[in-house]
């Protein structure tokens, strides 16, 4: 069964989901044709450089999907404000603190590894390989930190396109599409499905 939900007149078009019911009932949500011209835009849209963080174009609060490239090079999807609802993302009272893309992209351009998926796998795929015996010497030593030529690479090398999403259900899905491959660009290389 395929049921498409409406789209309330204060929401934008891109904002309609397709649903489908499995014979248990299971209802699982499915990007509607709008939702996939959107997520173009997280290949071909405007690019922003971790080095020039922070971007005050990316909302204080919002669900959201986001593209991470190294050149031309897909290497990351990820999603933030997984359980953001539609009334939290257009709550007109703006909180002091970020909460959704601004935090998660934060995260990433700080470089520290700890509770940072991305960021772990930056250093274990890139960083790591470079190193040179005098690295692992003074790593070894303390006078080097993972973190700091992790946030380094980071931010000498990456880029990044956001796309903020309705809630953190939409966001979800459009990432997860795109783990499986919805772009030209194919599967990301740190983390398809």
């Amino acid at each position: 069964m395929v049921r498409v939900e409406p789209v309330p007149a204060t929401r934008s078009i891109r904002d309609a989901y397709v649903i489908l019911s499995d014979r248990s009932g299971k209802l699982t949500m499915t990007m509607s044709a709008i939702q996939e011209s959107e997520l173009h835009r997280l290949q071909t849209g405007p690019t922003h450089r971790f080095s020039d963080w922070p971007n005050l174009t990316v909302p204080k609060v919002a669900a959201g999907v986001y593209t991470i490239w190294d050149g031309s090079r897909f290497i990351y999807v990820g999603m933030a404000g997984r359980g953001m609802t539609t009334a939290e993302v257009d709550a007109p009272d703006e909180p002091v603190k970020a909460k959704g893309l601004r935090s998660r992209l934060n995260s990433h351009a700080g470089g520290r590894r700890s509770g940072d998926q991305f960021c772990v796998y930056v250093c274990d795929r890139f960083v790591v390989p470079e190193l040179t015996s005098d690295d692992q010497n003074r790593l070894a030593a303390g006078t080097l930190l993972l973190d700091i030529l992790t946030r380094d690479y980071i931010r000498s090398r990456l880029s990044y396109r956001f796309l903020p999403t309705s809630d953190g259900r939409q966001a979800l899905t459009m990432e997860r599409e795109i783990q499986r491959g919805a772009l030209p660009a194919g599967k990301p290389f740190l983390n398809p499905l």
